[in-house]
Formats: C-alpha cells, structure tokens, sequence
C-alpha cells in the first residue's frame, strides 16, 4: 500500500530470505518499475523465484547476491534502477541495520520511505538490560534499541513505528 500511495517507480529490498515482501513489492510497483533485491543467499531466493515469476513480476527484479556490503558499490545514486529509489524495505541482519540507514539514505530520493521490519524484536526491545533472553534476542534486541533511538534522534527522516507484528517503523526521508 505505501508503495502505491506514494507512487514508487523504484524500490531496494534488503535482506529477501524466501521472497514474500519481495513479491508483494514487485505486485505494488507499476509495469516498468523495478526492484533491486539484496541477499547473502540465492539459495533462498531461488526457493520464492518460482512464486515471483507466476505472478508476472520477474521483469521487475534485479537480485543481487552479495555478502553485506559488497552489493552497495552496484547500487549507487546514479544506477539507472536505483537512481533514486523511491521506497526501501530491511529485513536482513539487525545489526547492520544502523549501516543500511545510513546507505539507504544516499539512495532513497527526498520525499521517499525507508521502512524496517522487526524493530519491536518480539517485545524485547521493551525488556530490561538483564532480563533472561537467549544471546541472539539479546544481540539483535539491543541492535534494533539500537537503531531505534538513532531514528527517534534523526533530523534527516520523519519516523513513524507501528505495533504491528514484530514491529515496523517507517522512515520518511525529510533531507
């Protein structure tokens, strides 16, 4: 639905695991639209192609396998896929999260959206420090406090995070 309400034409996806966001960003973007998906793992990607290409949208994806960075050096402002992106979805590794606002926001135009997924990480963000979590709910759970505070405290995009599920915030980009 944001895709569509604000008119997207060129969208990121970082982190694409099986591809479910991935098809529905493909199914908002108009016919000539594209997205450049980013991954560590084809493998997986794979597993959702099949999904993508019967829904008609292949020709809107542009995969891009890469282990973190690697990729970014491909996807600069002046890619004509990417030059600006209008919309940007993060499900990948949270603690990279901060590192792919910061990307994100060199490639996301003026006006565009940023939007995160898991930034409630199952309620832990709201726990305290000591609270008993296994150690990966306590890494990714501080990564996402984390960025959620640097979001709260930045004056380049306008934020808004909502309850739903695991928690999404979506960032508009403001300067």
């Amino acid at each position: 639905m944001l895709i569509k309400l604000s008119g997207a034409r060129n969208a990121i996806e970082v982190g694409v695991f099986t591809g479910c966001s991935l098809l529905a960003t493909a199914l908002a973007l108009p016919d000539d639209g594209k997205v450049v998906a980013i991954d560590v793992s084809r493998e997986y990607y794979e597993l959702g192609r099949p999904f993508i290409e019967k829904a008609g949208v292949g020709h809107k994806v542009d995969f891009r396998e890469a282990p973190r960075w690697s990729a970014w050096t491909r996807c600069s402002p002046t890619t004509p896929t990417t030059a600006p992106s209008d919309f940007a979805f993060v499900d990948a590794d949270k603690p990279n999260y901060v590192r792919y606002h910061e990307q994100l926001l060199r490639l996301v135009r003026l006006g565009g959206a940023i939007v995160y997924d898991n930034t409630l990480w199952d309620g832990t963000v709201a726990l305290p420090p000591d609270a008993p979590m296994s150690d990966l709910d306590r890494r990714f759970s501080a990564a996402v406090r984390d960025l959620n505070a640097r979001l709260a405290a930045d004056p380049r995009v306008e934020v808004c995070q909502l309850a739903v599920a695991d928690g999404v915030t979506i960032c508009r980009r403001v300067v």
